[in-house]
């Protein structure tokens, strides 16, 4: 469970988009055109506000569907914004749109007073404006230490989280790749010979690839050509196999040497360097061959490697001797020797590729790597068993088997030959975050999409928490629902430019109804709701439950201390006879500091009712939802409840 609510939402808004909050209204929204719609999609229109043409389409992402077919409830769609400068007809570039998906208050159009409204209410993020769907919202999934993925939404409402999907796979996975624009998630599974992809906006598998003997270490090349799958049978047959990341098909098997397989990639994707540790030799492929070019020796058991750009050369750690060996990127020589200690992990080049460091689970020590000198600069002395690291822009991360301790390195500290490395921590959880019942080379820190922040997965903890960059305990955390989580990933839903002034994401659309697509861009500064229409699904239509009327009867104020009683009277709107089986109706009340959450007690004649004491004055909020009603909080708005002192 959420200890305290992620609000990504309100930070990329507010960090992004200040001028907002201090511009005149006039200044921000001139009037928009006509809304004209697009013949070459489900859904298109197009407005004109000042001085930028908008195009807006939602498009079907299933191939089966033709353009001409209604965009339906529940379907997973294409979004997709081009802002083009309406005389010169320029791409519009480096904007930040944010964008909400949220029902429209009765039958008449949004006017623009009313949208502009509703745009402030959601760019400033408070806990009781949460929309229908968030388009500048990311997701969260885990790989569990079972055969699931878990998949959830980190900011779902008033202190609690949503679970979004479970996918099932036939074996738990052991490494995992997402695609850079989001859409699919390569996972393998060497108990099942196979990968999977994964389509990301329906959360199902929709292709494999089989017969990849214990399939493990799976990377995408940098300009995402191939994907790569290392493999190592119990026969000997030992490589990387070749696949295309659209069809899952195999295009080549390369045999390398012998041992669980590491790789990395020059940054213009020709090369590809896998290593043997059976062997001691690291395999050197010609990728647009698929053919391998030579086998360098290396060094004793080498394991992890990487790619610096900036040295135009690959860097391996040889746990075995404790040797860090760089192989020259176009001779595939072996440049330089840098010798540290037996039992070396993890090797990882910090943003920039000049700084790398290297954890060494067996002495606890970190090493600094200058790629510029080909020396070990600086050490350090970490917890118990330090076994992966991780970035973000100013901050290492480094993860500990036998300690709950995750340690932060600032960036800034790195590269001075002797110099003392600037280290912070905070505890990871109760339990060591780098301790699982299955391993994993998959990251279990990674930073959550648009923040200053960080992820950490806790299989012993069976949670993932929240860390603000530079605060010493968590923010937030949510439970895995029993489950182990090993690794994490934070998959992003905002719409982010694909092409010079095309912005795009995919989503997975509300219930049937009339929605306001509400728009609010940076830079120039526009504010728009658009009219979006989603069509009932027949073939869903006998799954529905009746729609609802909710009539709130509320204590009109209440005294600190002192109990009252706020009820709700549910009735069929077709009908209109009292609903009196809802047994989910759950209350939502929060104030100063305040929380209380409950299920409704039945009255009869389909009233519902909790008892409730305030503790402070100030203004509460109430909320009612049901999952088997499908009642939304954000659709039935809210009340307001006053504490007087005593």
């Amino acid at each position: 469970m959420i200890q305290t609510q992620f609000r990504a939402s309100s930070w990329h808004v507010k960090r992004c988009l200040p001028p907002f909050y201090v511009c005149p209204l006039l200044l921000c929204f001139a009037a928009s055109g006509q809304q004209k719609a697009s013949p070459t999609s489900p859904y298109g229109q197009t407005v004109t506000q000042t001085g930028t043409r908008i195009e807006l389409t939602v498009d079907h992402t299933d191939p089966a569907k033709k353009a001409s077919d209604p965009i339906l409830e529940f379907e997973n769609v294409t979004v997709r914004l081009r802002f083009t400068d309406s005389v010169s007809g320029s791409p519009v570039t480096g904007a930040s749109p944010a964008a909400w998906i949220d029902p429209r208050q009765g039958d008449e159009k949004t006017t623009q007073e009313q949208c502009v409204g509703k745009v402030k209410r959601f760019a400033e993020g408070s806990t009781f404006s949460r929309t229908t769907l968030d388009l500048t919202s990311y997701y969260v999934v885990i790989l569990n230490a079972d055969a699931t993925l878990t998949v959830v939404d980190p900011r779902f409402g008033y202190g609690d989280t949503r679970l979004l999907a479970m996918v099932s796979l036939d074996a738990p996975g052991e490494d995992w790749v997402l695609s850079a624009d989001g859409k699919r998630l390569f996972v393998s599974e060497p108990g099942a010979n196979e990968v999977v992809a994964v389509d990301t906006a329906a959360w199902k598998v929709v292709a494999t690839a089989s017969a990849i003997p214990r399939a493990a270490r799976s990377v995408l090349q940098p300009d995402e050509g191939y994907l790569w799958i290392a493999y190592n049978g119990d026969d000997g047959n030992s490589g990387v196999a070749v696949v295309n990341p659209r069809d899952l098909k195999t295009v080549a098997r390369i045999p390398t040497g012998h041992g669980y397989h590491y790789m990395a990639f020059s940054a213009d994707s020709s090369l590809a360097f896998v290593t043997n540790p059976d062997d001691g030799t690291v395999s050197v492929i010609d990728v647009r061959k698929l053919a391998k070019i030579k086998d360098v020796a290396v060094g004793a058991r080498p394991t992890w490697i990487t790619y610096s750009d900036l040295a135009k050369a690959a860097y391996v750690a040889n746990a075995g001797d404790g040797s860090v060996v760089a192989i020259d990127g176009q001779t595939q020589a072996v440049r330089a020797r840098m010798n540290a200690a037996p039992g070396l992990g993890q090797i990882r080049f910090a943003p920039g590729g000049r700084f790398a460091l290297v954890v060494n689970p067996v002495n606890d020590l970190i090493y600094v790597i200058d790629a510029s000198s080909n020396r070990i600069v600086q050490q350090g002395k970490l917890d118990k068993g330090p076994n992966q690291i991780a970035f973000t822009n100013k901050q290492a991360y480094v993860r500990h088997k036998g300690s709950d301790t995750v340690l932060m390195i600032a960036l800034d500290s790195l590269g001075t030959p002797g110099a003392q490395i600037s280290v912070a921590d905070f505890s990871g959880g109760r339990r060591a975050p780098g301790d699982m019942s299955l391993s994993t080379p998959a990251d279990g820190i990674v930073q959550a999409s648009g923040e200053s922040g960080v992820l950490v997965a806790n299989p012993g903890d069976k949670s993932v928490y929240y860390y603000m960059e530079g605060m010493a305990a968590a923010v937030g955390s949510f439970s895995d629902y029993g489950r182990e989580p090993r690794a994490v990933l934070s998959v992003d839903r905002n719409l982010l430019e694909r092409a010079p002034g095309i912005y795009e994401t995919t989503a997975t659309l509300p219930a049937a109804g009339s929605y306001d697509f509400s728009l609010l861009l940076d830079r120039p500064q526009i504010v728009s709701c658009f009219d979006l229409p989603i069509a009932p699904d027949p073939a869903l239509a006998k799954f529905k439950p009746p729609k609802l009327k909710i009539e709130s009867h509320i204590e009109p104020s209440a005294t600190v201390g002192k109990p009252a009683r706020l009820s709700f009277r549910l009735t069929f709107e077709d009908t209109g006879k009292a609903d009196t089986e809802m047994k989910d109706l759950l209350i939502l009340m929060a104030g100063p500091a305040w929380q209380r959450r409950e299920v409704a007690t039945s009255g009869g004649d389909g009233v519902y009712y909790v008892d409730f004491t305030v503790p402070t004055p100030g203004s509460y909020t109430v909320f009612a939802s049901s999952d088997s009603a499908a009642l939304v909080p954000s659709r039935y708005g809210t009340v307001q409840v006053s504490a007087r002192p005593k």
